[in-house]
C-alpha cells in the first residue's frame, strides 16, 4: 500500500515527520520519493490532456465561427432573392452555431482553471520532491557516517585489537628479557691471567716492530 492516497495528501506531508516515524528511514524515503514521481507524472498527463482537450474545442469554436459566416451569406443571399424564409432559417442556424461556440468558449475557461490548478499542484509536488531528495541524501550522509563509527569502534575496540596489543607486549617482553641477559652478562666482568699476558706480548711486540721502522728510517738519510 502507497503512503500517500492523493496529491493532497503529498502537498501536505511532512517528510521529516515520516522518516522519524518510520522503523527503515532509508526504505522510507526512497518510497516517498517513488510515490510523488508517480504523482508527478499523473498530474503532468492529466495537464496535458487537459491542454489537448482545449485545443481540440478551440478549433470546433473556429470551424463553428467560419459556419456563422457562411450562415450569415446565406442568409443575405435568401433575403437578396425576397426569400426571407430561407433567410430566417439561414439565421436559425447560425444562432445554433453561435450557441455551441459559446458552450465550448465556456467549457474552455473550467478547462482553464483546472490547468492553472494541475500547475499550482506541479510546482508544489516538484518542491515536495526536492525537500523528500534534500531529506534522501541527507539520511544516506548520516547512515553512511553511522556504519563508519561502527566500523572504527569496532576496530579500535574488538577482540582482535587487543589480541594485537597483547601479542605487541608479548614480544616487547621477551625484548626486554634478551637485552637483560646481555647485560647481566657483562655486569662483574674481570679479564683473565691469559688475556692479560697477551695483550702485553701484542704491545711489546708493536713496539718492536715500530722500533724497527724508525732505524730502517734513520739509516736512509
Amino acid at each position: 500500500m502507497g503512503i500517500f492516497s492523493r496529491t493532497r495528501d503529498i502537498i501536505a506531508a511532512n517528510v521529516t515527520d515520516l522518516l522519524d516515524r518510520a522503523e527503515d528511514p532509508e526504505k522510507m524515503i526512497r518510497q516517498i520519493i517513488f510515490e510523488m514521481n508517480e504523482t508527478l507524472v499523473e498530474v503532468r498527463a492529466s495537464a496535458a490532456r487537459t491542454i489537448a482537450d482545449q485545443k481540440e474545442m478551440r478549433r470546433h469554436i473556429a470551424k463553428l465561427e467560419s459556419l456563422q459566416d457562411s450562415w450569415k451569406e446565406k442568409a443575405e443571399l435568401a433575403l437578396s432573392k425576397d426569400r426571407e424564409d430561407l433567410a430566417t432559417a439561414a439565421l436559425v442556424e447560425k444562432q445554433k452555431a453561435g450557441d455551441m461556440a459559446e458552450r465550448l468558449k465556456a467549457e474552455i475557461a473550467v478547462l482553464d482553471d483546472a490547468l492553472k490548478g494541475y500547475e499550482d499542484d506541479i510546482a508544489k509536488l516538484q518542491k515536495k520532491l526536492s525537500e523528500a531528495r534534500a531529506r534522501q541524501s541527507n539520511v544516506s550522509t548520516r547512515l553512511e557516517s553511522a556504519e563508519n563509527k561502527f566500523k572504527l569502534r569496532e576496530m579500535t575496540n574488538g577482540d582482535r585489537v587487543e589480541d594485537a596489543f597483547s601479542r605487541f607486549d608479548i614480544l616487547e617482553r621477551r625484548v626486554d628479557e634478551a637485552e637483560g641477559r646481555a647485560d647481566a652478562l657483562s655486569l662483574g666482568y674481570k679479564k683473565s691471567l691469559d688475556e692479560e699476558i697477551a695483550e702485553l706480548q701484542a704491545a711489546d711486540k708493536v713496539a718492536d716492530e715500530l722500533a724497527a721502522l724508525k732505524a730502517a728510517h734513520a739509516s736512509k738519510q
